[in-house]
């Protein structure tokens, strides 16, 4: 009989049984030995778990006494000019000689970035500014090898060594980087704590920064980086010194190589890369700057000292390839020549080229002087505009005949420039050969002062000869002095329909209408294009296509030409920067290819100007009588005529006339302005924006019938040459 269901037995802790054969008396004294190791086990843990608070309330205790972190060193930067485009045409070193190029990560190959975040910090994208596991494993590794393998710093933690630079590399020195990178993740995303360690790791002697590492290594932006390029510059930092390929080109190979490993390995580039990659060299010297447009870049800065940023309209690719042009032009012209060239959009007023010399560092050819801002003498090109003043004010249309003769004013005898004379000629023939005699007629019918007067008005700033007193007649052949782009500014008026702008040079400025200055009217304007479009072309150039004019100062000092199309405006200067004369220096065998070659390179079809409304397309027999002829033998002096017998009594000048317009349109009836003059030879010629009217023979009022609103330039002339114009607004 069974007491009960039997008991399985039970399984033995001891598999082999060993715990079954002790004595009890040593199974109670291991189970009690088991059971105070867990108590203590237990108490080790609280006790750790309190020491780690305590230091962790200690460490946060330590972070919050620390002064908030100073970002000042982050805000030295050089300062750098850019182009339209925001290309660097020129940087300039830090107060302290450093360079050290404004970046962000955007600016950065994406595969550089890739390679920094895993040969510095993998885990970057995830930690809050330090990784423990990166700082155990360097532990683990200076234990086992007894050195220091890896830092485990993050690339927050190495931002914030950089932003407060100690020499000491003590544990408090580690833990105050550690906390200055839980602050700077607390303040910062991760693109621009990746941004501030890009503008500030050093890269060997007084580079920091990847982007001036990328130019003094490759002479490249940063997002234009290849493997082996960007595998360098991600070891550099680490050991910038002893490093630096142009110094030790073994340890920077050794050290690229180890960067593109630890790549493949984390698979950010793949094998076949890698290979191609480690078959480059090292660079064996840094790379000088980029020295674009350096003058207006000068010019910038001094504008404006306080700038970091400077963005200029200047076109880098342009300027570039006419730097070029000008060093390969002059170089054959001998040792102490130089040139400049500015280029214009005539619409915008926008420098986009601006080459003040072939090298600034030639003190030969004072390469540090801005050439585009020296006053020179212009030699004929000014003519263009006493021939505009003359159309303007009725004396004179392009078909009018001007006679080239010998003739003195004074003592003074002006002779052409192939000392020949060609007899009678029209004005378009006189200015298109730059003949000198109907010139100084023209200008003695306008006179010099106000020819003077309306170029500076105009925006041009003008130099006069020392002995001062009123101006002469030399004044028409260069006798005065002008700065290449007060010069180009004056033909880009010419373009532009007679009106003058102000030169922009920075991205972002505009004019407004009332930086419009008046050189001429549009139609004078127009009759200036059109005339010279024909001038002869130099040698092996095409002709016809762009409109233009040289000049050849006296003693064969400067050389110039300047041309423009509807869009662009280019303005050539060459010569001497100290002023001495060069023999063969004329402004068409030397500045005019120079002219013609930097057209060209504009890349753009040459477009003529449209004729306005109101230009008379005339020839001389079919001009009205006292245009067919320029006369000597009356007084044609504008300045003389303003107390003349003739003048227009009716409109007055400066009249604001209301003949019925309404938002331009012509009137809705037929409203015909009268033109009365008192005194004069009949018969009376009026002219309004240089057009004739038509007047019955024998009155003297003449009608004219307005086709729109706006400004109109009325003028009369009698029959023995005399002048008067008055100017009004038609609303």
């Amino acid at each position: 009989m069974s007491d009960g269901p039997s008991q399985p037995a039970r399984p033995s802790p001891d598999p082999s049984g060993e715990e079954g054969n002790r004595p009890p008396r040593l199974r109670r004294r291991l189970a009690a030995v088991a059971r105070g190791a867990a108590v203590m086990a237990g108490v080790g843990l609280v006790v750790g778990a309190a020491v780690a608070g305590g230091l962790w309330n200690g460490f946060r205790a330590y972070a919050a006494s620390l002064p908030p972190l100073d970002l000042r060193v982050a805000s030295v930067q050089s300062t750098t000019v850019v182009d339209r485009e925001g290309r660097l045409l020129r940087p300039f070193t830090t107060e302290d000689g450093r360079w050290r190029l404004p970046v962000t990560a955007a600016d950065v190959d994406p595969r550089f970035l890739d390679m920094l975040t895993a040969f510095e910090d993998a885990r970057f994208r995830h930690h809050a500014g330090v990784d423990p596991l990166a700082m155990l494993r360097a532990a683990g590794q200076m234990v086992v090898n007894r050195r220091v393998v890896s830092g485990g710093s993050t690339l927050t933690m190495q931002v914030a060594r950089l932003l407060e630079p100690r020499d000491d590399r003590t544990i408090g020195a580690k833990l105050r980087q550690v906390a200055r990178a839980f602050e700077l993740e607390r303040r910062f995303s991760k693109p621009e704590i990746l941004s501030l360690y890009l503008n500030l790791a050093p890269y060997g002697g007084n580079i920091e920064g990847i982007r001036a590492a990328s130019f003094a290594y490759f002479g490249k932006e940063p997002k234009r980086l290849g493997v082996a390029e960007a595998a360098l510059l991600v070891a550099l930092p680490q050991s910038p010194e002893t490093r630096r390929p142009d110094r030790n080109p073994a340890a920077a190979l050794a050290a690229r190589d180890r960067v593109l490993g630890r790549a493949l390995a984390r698979h950010v580039i793949a094998g076949p890369e890698v290979v191609r990659a480690r078959l480059d060299g090292v660079p064996a010297a840094r790379l000088p700057f980029p020295m674009i447009a350096p003058h207006a870049a000068e010019a910038a800065v001094a504008e404006r000292p306080d700038a970091k940023l400077h963005r200029l309209t200047i076109d880098l690719r342009l300027q570039k390839s006419l730097e070029t042009l000008v060093r390969d032009r002059v170089e054959p012209l001998g040792p102490k020549l130089s040139a400049a060239v500015v280029v214009v959009d005539n619409a915008s007023g926008e420098v986009l080229a601006s080459v003040s010399g072939p090298d600034y560092f030639s003190a030969e050819r004072a390469g540090s002087v801005d050439l585009t801002a020296a006053m020179r003498s212009p030699g004929s090109a000014l003519k263009p505009f006493i021939y505009a003043l003359a159309f303007e004010n009725g004396l004179a249309h392009p078909e009018t005949m001007v006679e080239d003769r010998p003739t003195r004013y004074g003592a003074w005898a002006p002779e052409n420039f192939d000392q020949s004379f060609h007899g009678l000629v029209t004005a378009r023939k006189a200015l298109q050969m730059s003949l000198n005699m109907p010139a100084v007629e023209m200008l003695e019918a306008v006179g010099p002062a106000r020819l003077i007067a309306r170029l500076k008005g105009a925006g041009a700033e003008i130099a006069m000869p020392k002995e001062g007193g009123a101006p002469g007649l030399a004044v028409g052949l260069g006798g005065l002095g002008i700065r290449l782009e007060d010069l180009a500014r004056l033909y880009v008026g010419l373009a532009r329909g007679g009106d003058t702008v102000p030169l922009v040079r920075r991205v972002g400025e505009r004019f407004v209408d009332r930086d419009r200055l008046r050189l001429t009217d549009r139609v004078s304007a127009w009759y200036i294009a059109d005339v010279l479009r024909g001038a002869p072309p130099p040698v092996n150039a095409p002709g016809g296509r762009i409109a233009y004019k040289t000049g050849t100062s006296y003693g064969y000092r400067d050389a110039w030409a300047v041309g423009f199309d509807r869009r662009f405006t280019v303005a050539v200067w060459v010569g001497r920067p100290d002023g001495a004369p060069v023999p063969g220096l004329v402004g068409r065998v030397v500045a005019a290819p120079i002219l013609f070659d930097a057209y060209q390179r504009l890349g753009a079809e040459p477009e003529p100007i449209p004729q306005p409304m109101g230009a008379l397309i005339a020839t001389t027999a079919t001009l009205p009588p006292p245009l067919r002829h320029m006369r000597k033998d009356v007084p044609k002096t504008l300045a003389a005529t303003v107390d003349a017998e003739l003048k227009i009594s009716f409109p007055p000048d400066g009249a604001r006339i209301d003949a019925g317009f309404a938002g331009g349109a012509a009137p809705t009836e037929a409203s015909p302005l009268a033109l009365k003059a008192l005194g004069g030879v009949p018969p009376l010629v009026w002219l309004v924006n240089g057009v004739p009217v038509s007047t019955v023979e024998g009155r003297r009022p003449a009608f004219w019938q307005p086709d729109g609103a706006g400004f109109a330039q009325v003028s009369v002339i009698d029959a023995k040459g005399a002048t008067a114009t008055v100017r009004v607004r038609l609303e």
